[in-house]
Protein backbone atom coordinates (compact mmCIF):
# COMPACT_ATOMS: atom_id res chain seq x y z
CA UNK A 1 0.00 0.00 0.00
CA UNK A 2 2.77 2.60 0.70
CA UNK A 3 6.20 2.26 -1.00
CA UNK A 4 7.51 4.24 1.92
CA UNK A 5 7.54 3.19 6.16
CA UNK A 6 7.69 5.26 8.79
CA UNK A 7 10.02 3.84 12.02
CA UNK A 8 10.38 4.93 15.25
CA UNK A 9 13.18 2.95 17.18
CA UNK A 10 13.44 3.43 21.30
CA UNK A 11 15.88 2.13 23.42
CA UNK A 12 14.37 -0.68 25.71
CA UNK A 13 14.98 0.77 28.67
CA UNK A 14 13.03 3.63 28.65
CA UNK A 15 10.52 4.29 31.25
CA UNK A 16 7.48 4.56 29.84
CA UNK A 17 6.72 8.55 30.34
CA UNK A 18 10.35 8.65 28.39
CA UNK A 19 9.30 6.36 25.55
CA UNK A 20 6.12 8.27 25.10
CA UNK A 21 7.94 11.33 24.92
CA UNK A 22 10.64 10.65 22.90
CA UNK A 23 7.59 9.03 20.38
CA UNK A 24 6.04 12.28 19.94
CA UNK A 25 9.49 13.84 19.40
CA UNK A 26 10.43 11.85 16.78
CA UNK A 27 7.08 11.40 15.05
CA UNK A 28 7.20 15.30 14.66
CA UNK A 29 10.14 15.30 13.08
CA UNK A 30 9.31 12.91 10.61
CA UNK A 31 6.15 14.97 9.79
CA UNK A 32 7.92 18.19 9.90
CA UNK A 33 10.93 16.10 7.30
CA UNK A 34 7.58 15.35 4.95
CA UNK A 35 4.90 17.09 5.21
CA UNK A 36 3.27 15.71 2.23
CA UNK A 37 2.24 12.45 4.82
CA UNK A 38 -0.20 14.29 6.57
CA UNK A 39 -3.77 13.23 5.57
CA UNK A 40 -6.92 15.87 5.61
CA UNK A 41 -8.93 17.33 8.99
CA UNK A 42 -11.05 14.83 10.96
CA UNK A 43 -14.96 16.22 10.73
CA UNK A 44 -17.19 14.37 13.52
CA UNK A 45 -21.43 13.82 13.04
CA UNK A 46 -21.80 17.33 14.73
CA UNK A 47 -19.44 19.00 12.41
CA UNK A 48 -16.52 19.73 14.78
CA UNK A 49 -13.45 19.69 13.49
CA UNK A 50 -10.06 17.98 14.18
CA UNK A 51 -6.24 17.84 13.55
CA UNK A 52 -5.28 15.78 10.50
CA UNK A 53 -2.96 12.64 11.33
CA UNK A 54 -0.29 10.98 9.50
CA UNK A 55 -2.20 9.04 6.35
CA UNK A 56 0.86 6.44 6.95
CA UNK A 57 0.85 4.40 9.66
CA UNK A 58 4.49 4.26 12.05
CA UNK A 59 5.66 1.60 13.11
CA UNK A 60 7.44 1.44 16.48
CA UNK A 61 10.46 -0.57 17.77
CA UNK A 62 12.57 -1.35 20.19
CA UNK A 63 16.26 -2.29 21.11
CA UNK A 64 19.54 -2.22 23.53
CA UNK A 65 21.60 0.59 22.89
CA UNK A 66 24.11 -0.86 20.86
CA UNK A 67 21.46 -1.53 18.24
CA UNK A 68 20.56 1.96 17.97
CA UNK A 69 23.78 3.13 17.45
CA UNK A 70 23.97 0.54 14.63
CA UNK A 71 20.86 1.76 13.29
CA UNK A 72 22.12 5.23 13.62
CA UNK A 73 24.85 4.84 11.80
CA UNK A 74 23.02 2.43 8.99
CA UNK A 75 21.19 5.72 8.48
CA UNK A 76 23.50 7.88 7.99
CA UNK A 77 25.72 5.50 5.84
CA UNK A 78 22.85 5.16 3.14
CA UNK A 79 21.96 9.33 3.74
CA UNK A 80 18.43 9.19 5.29
CA UNK A 81 17.54 11.96 7.02
CA UNK A 82 16.44 10.93 10.84
CA UNK A 83 14.94 12.24 13.52
CA UNK A 84 17.03 11.57 16.92
CA UNK A 85 16.98 11.48 20.56
CA UNK A 86 19.87 11.45 22.93
CA UNK A 87 19.74 10.81 26.53
CA UNK A 88 21.10 14.26 27.73
CA UNK A 89 17.58 15.84 26.50
CA UNK A 90 15.62 14.31 28.97
CA UNK A 91 17.94 16.82 31.34
CA UNK A 92 16.18 20.10 29.35
CA UNK A 93 13.78 21.71 29.60
CA UNK A 94 13.13 23.48 26.30
CA UNK A 95 13.89 23.34 22.38
CA UNK A 96 17.12 25.66 22.61
CA UNK A 97 18.93 23.69 24.91
CA UNK A 98 17.88 20.13 23.41
CA UNK A 99 19.62 21.71 20.34
CA UNK A 100 22.72 22.86 22.25
CA UNK A 101 23.13 19.44 24.44
CA UNK A 102 22.63 17.44 20.87
CA UNK A 103 25.33 20.07 19.39
CA UNK A 104 28.26 18.45 21.38
CA UNK A 105 26.91 15.30 21.07
CA UNK A 106 29.96 13.24 18.87
CA UNK A 107 27.54 10.79 16.72
CA UNK A 108 30.20 7.63 17.08
CA UNK A 109 29.14 7.88 20.90
CA UNK A 110 25.77 9.48 21.46
CA UNK A 111 23.69 7.98 23.54
CA UNK A 112 20.41 7.59 21.19
CA UNK A 113 17.61 6.51 23.29
CA UNK A 114 15.44 6.98 19.34
CA UNK A 115 15.60 7.35 16.22
CA UNK A 116 12.91 7.80 13.51
CA UNK A 117 13.29 7.29 10.03
CA UNK A 118 10.79 7.64 6.99
CA UNK A 119 12.23 6.56 3.54
CA UNK A 120 11.69 3.62 0.70
CA UNK A 121 10.39 0.19 2.84
CA UNK A 122 13.20 -1.76 1.67
CA UNK A 123 15.44 0.35 3.00
CA UNK A 124 13.86 1.04 6.23
CA UNK A 125 14.03 -2.65 6.86
CA UNK A 126 17.58 -2.80 6.51
CA UNK A 127 18.21 0.08 8.27
CA UNK A 128 16.31 -1.40 11.42
CA UNK A 129 17.63 -4.43 11.26
CA UNK A 130 18.43 -5.79 15.04
CA UNK A 131 14.99 -4.05 16.58
CA UNK A 132 12.33 -5.74 17.72
CA UNK A 133 8.84 -4.93 17.91
CA UNK A 134 7.96 -2.22 20.89
CA UNK A 135 6.35 -4.30 23.51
Amino acid sequence: MFDTKVALILRNDLEAWQSLNVTAFLMSGIVAQNPDIIGEPYIDAQQNIYNPLSRQPAIVLAADGDTIAKIHQRALNRGVRASAYIEEMFATGHDAANRDVFAKADPETAKFVGIGIHADKRIVDKITKGAKMHP
